[in-house]
């Protein structure tokens, strides 16, 4: 007599702007037992909707994708479906990026040069509720540890809003006041006002200076 014995399916949305890029990773998830990709995004508000839907366990998400970030996917993600587990993928090795991603309550950090030996490791730990840091994280995780333990300092949590932030993302990709309004369905006045109010909260002058924040803060990819 034999046993069957099932195996549970974790069930994984994977967002990504590139088609080409979602088909190799589909090509990878897929062809494991105990992974199926159910949903694709292109963007990062189509990401948080699919989360939203109750038929994902787990969530993959590009870094940076037009319309919404995945840092701002993924903290919309855990307000509105805080079920769903999260991984940031990312062309870039940048502690920036990474920290964002832990803050913005991802469970690991995947680069996307090393997908085909990590993601599935990753996907893993976090179903069984376990962070995945590459070696390069890891040594950038102890050494701001030790950075501030030695000064007694705690990096400061981001002092714009998530609404400010997006603001800011679309002044970085070059989008005009009128098309910030159209694509956040708020007016011209209320753009203009976040953007007077961000550039009081970050002492800046323009949009260049905008940019290069944007950059540092990973909304945008340089």
């Amino acid at each position: 007599m034999t046993v069957e014995t099932t195996v549970e399916t974790t069930r994984i949305l994977l967002a990504d702007d590139h088609a080409l890029v979602r088909q190799g990773l589909r090509m990878i998830l897929d062809s494991e037992p105990d992974l199926a990709v159910v949903a694709e995004a292109a963007d990062g508000a189509e990401a948080v909707e699919a989360a939203a839907s109750g038929q994902v366990d787990l969530a993959v998400l590009d870094i940076a994708m037009p319309r919404m970030t995945g840092l701002q996917a993924a903290r919309e993600i855990s307000r509105r479906a805080p079920q769903v587990r999260i991984l940031m993928l990312s062309m870039y090795d940048n502690e920036q990026y990474f920290f964002e991603a832990l803050k913005s309550g991802a469970s690991g950090y995947v680069l996307k040069s090393a997908a085909d030996q990590d993601l599935l490791d990753a996907c893993r730990a976090a179903m069984r509720g376990q962070p995945f840091l590459y070696p390069g994280a890891m040594t950038a995780l102890i050494r701001d540890y030790l950075q501030r333990e030695k000064q007694g300092e705690r990096l400061p949590d981001s002092i714009l809003t998530p609404r400010e932030e997006e603001v800011v993302k679309l002044i970085a990709e070059g989008n005009s006041t009128k098309e910030i309004a159209e694509t956040l369905f708020i007016s011209v006045k209320t753009v203009d006002r976040h953007r007077s109010n961000i550039l009081a909260k970050l002492g800046m002058r323009d949009r260049l200076e905008l940019t290069r924040y944007a950059i540092r803060a990973g909304l945008v990819e340089p």
